[in-house]
């Protein structure tokens, strides 16, 4: 019922905040746009002039304000007679007057009053139930192959021997699931996967785990408790190594790329910690119990340890010991299922078609829950819904007089639950305006890596279920997403404060 508000809010707000820019901002070309546009269109850029001090108002140097600018597809002409905008700090000065004089029909704004018009190109309705069925295709394979070798792990007994080492634990935060249970093993190889950041392989581990507790669920329509910590576990986005993110920094030629480590790392941990909590409550779970403060701790140590050794790597050596690290242990664990397979005598490869196939319906099933939330999505990204919100708090702390550098990066923030690509896309646009080394360039990477894409994850794995019913699931994962945001914008002042 959560996910239906939330899903008709955003349908709603974005058709508004179209039918306001239509109406009252002249742009005859929004619909359009939110139906049928491509973010790859080529559009004819609009060309603009500067007089006054513009940048004051937006907290920018000159040059950051045009790269802003640019990013909306304006460009800084030489003459009044070039361009159709006059932006300036000061709508009623005499500069102004006689400037316009040279072209009467160019138009004037103010930075504040241009805002309303920025909206980013995304891809529209349309484009967008392409790309949700392109997304499910992709999936299809990835899902056959991870899948059918955890139908192996099932049939040799490994999952439940995994289950078992991870029982005391689980046991704490899953009270429901029996002793043992499968579920625990699938839990655990979804969480290993996110640690390592192998996003391929964590989505089919999470799926299966969804599919084993809903064996267990009693209400098939409706999430089960069990389920709900293990999303929110799951979208809080737990990673050791952001490597993601360093490849971007790296090629953005930052000059300390792996600067951002420790802070995505703390973020993180208590984005997780945070959501563990949030859910815990709203069970009524006893986080202070041994078994749970023994893991935890235990966790600390070795991401601790992790960071000690990898404060000693240069950005070259960090890459190539973070794909060391989970490509092999990847690879391991699937020489140790076939191993297990192989010494307990199954039919090796007979368990893997079977488990493949389950790949293939699963992409199939999830197809119309993706449609759904990525239309929804695209709607407030085309309409620039996004844009309004932001530069709204951008304008209410310049009001309060305080520092507005966290804001810059907040695009990347507010589009990461909604959409990774559409996050990875703001953060790359936050390091070309501003500079990878920037404040604003490295709270966009920190933003990045302090969730996962919330409405991503409740489409995809509630809907492998066919869960429609997610309770307080949202929520939960909005709420340890805001946790993270107001933690990535502390951290950043604490380690990056005195950079521009």
């Amino acid at each position: 019922m959560a996910l239906s508000r939330i899903w008709s809010a955003f349908i709603i707000v974005a058709v508004l905040v179209a039918a306001y820019k239509w109406i009252f901002a002249g742009d005859e070309t929004i619909f359009n746009r939110m139906v049928v546009g491509k973010a790859d269109d080529a559009v004819d850029s609009i060309g603009y002039v500067i007089t006054g001090e513009p940048q004051k108002s937006a907290n920018l140097s000159r040059e950051s304000f045009v790269k802003s600018l640019g990013t909306y597809n304006y460009a800084l002409k030489d003459s009044v007679q070039k361009a159709k905008v006059l932006i300036t700090d000061n709508i009623s000065s005499d500069s102004v007057s006689s400037l316009k004089s040279l072209n009467p029909a160019i138009k004037v704004y103010t930075y504040g009053s241009l805002q309303s018009r920025l909206v980013r190109k995304a891809d529209g309705i349309i484009e967008t139930c392409k790309s949700a069925v392109t997304i499910c295709i992709g999936l299809i394979g990835i899902l056959a192959l991870f899948m059918g070798f955890l139908n192996i792990a099932e049939k040799a007994g490994g999952i439940r021997f995994l289950s078992k080492i991870v029982g005391p634990f689980f046991s704490k935060l899953f009270p429901e699931l029996p002793k043992g249970h499968p579920a625990m093993g699938h839990m655990i190889m979804n969480f290993s996967a996110n640690l390592l950041n192998l996003d391929n392989a964590a989505t089919p581990f999470a799926i299966k785990a969804m599919e084993s507790l809903q064996e267990l669920n009693p209400d098939k329509a409706r999430a089960s408790n069990s389920q709900i910590m293990f999303l929110c576990l799951h979208a809080s986005g737990l990673t050791l190594i952001p490597v993601s993110i360093i490849a971007v920094r790296a090629a953005a030629k930052s000059q300390s790329p792996t600067d951002i480590f420790i802070p995505c790392l703390i973020v993180t941990f208590i984005a997780t910690l945070a959501a563990m909590t949030i859910v815990s409550i709203k069970q009524k779970i006893n986080l202070f119990q041994p078994v749970i403060i023994g893991w935890i701790a235990g966790l600390s140590a070795i991401i601790a340890a992790l960071v000690f050794y990898i404060t000693t790597l240069n950005a070259d050596r960090v890459q190539v010991f973070s794909g060391i690290l989970s490509n092999g242990l990847l690879a391991t664990v699937l020489l140790l299922i076939v191993a297990g397979g192989v010494y307990k005598k199954i039919n090796l490869f007979d368990a893997f078609i079977d488990g493949a196939k389950g790949g293939f319906e699963t992409a199939v099933r999830i197809i119309p829950y993706l449609v759904g939330l990525l239309v929804a999505i695209s709607m407030l990204r085309t309409s620039g819904t996004f844009d309004v919100i932001v530069n709204a708090i951008k304008n209410l702390f310049i009001a309060l007089g305080t520092d507005t550098r966290f804001v810059d990066g907040l695009p990347t923030a507010l589009i990461r639950p909604l959409s990774g690509a559409g996050g990875r896309g703001m953060m790359v646009d936050t390091m070309r305006i501003f500079g990878p080394d920037s404040f604003a360039g490295r709270l966009s990477s920190i933003f990045q890596s302090s969730s996962d894409t919330t409405f991503y994850v409740v489409a995809v794995y509630f809907g492998a279920v066919s869960v429609k019913n997610t309770r307080y699931a949202v929520g939960a994962m909005l709420l340890a997403d805001l946790v993270g945001i107001i933690t990535s914008i502390i951290v950043a002042y604490l380690f990056f404060g005195s950079i521009q």
